[in-house]
């Protein structure tokens, strides 16, 4: 049963770091898309390098195991984020909330297993 819940965390995080670094990498390589969905979403764009930078150092966080805490600490960061970004899709209405709302289900089932397998992981 462990093992089983192991490889479970194992591909659904696999799965949650492709979705961030794929979003991330926007971030950095696709600056003027994503300049124009922050102005139509009404967030800052001097958000978009340190928001991209966070990701990663984020996903960084959740895959080693120095600290418990900061790997808390990205889960909850993370969740902050997905919900934010669901809530700012719906408010104006452009329908780009489903990639968020996906990367929020990967996040929570990542979190789930790792504290199901804390002693392992």
């Amino acid at each position: 049963m462990k093992n089983r819940d192991l490889i479970i965390y194992r591909v659904v995080t696999g799965i949650f770091t492709l979705l961030v670094l794929m979003g991330a990498s926007q971030y950095f390589f696709n600056h003027e898309v994503v300049k124009e969905m922050f102005e139509q979403i009404k967030y800052p764009t001097y958000l978009i390098y340190p928001m991209g930078v966070a990701k990663i150092l984020g996903i960084v966080a959740i895959w080693s195991n120095k600290s418990r805490t900061l790997k808390e600490w990205a889960y909850a960061g993370f969740v902050f984020n997905f919900l934010l970004a669901i809530s700012a899709h719906v408010n104006v209405g452009d329908g780009e909330h489903f990639p968020a709302i996906i990367a929020l289900v990967f996040v929570v089932a990542s979190y789930i297993y790792y504290r199901k397998n804390d002693e392992l992981v």
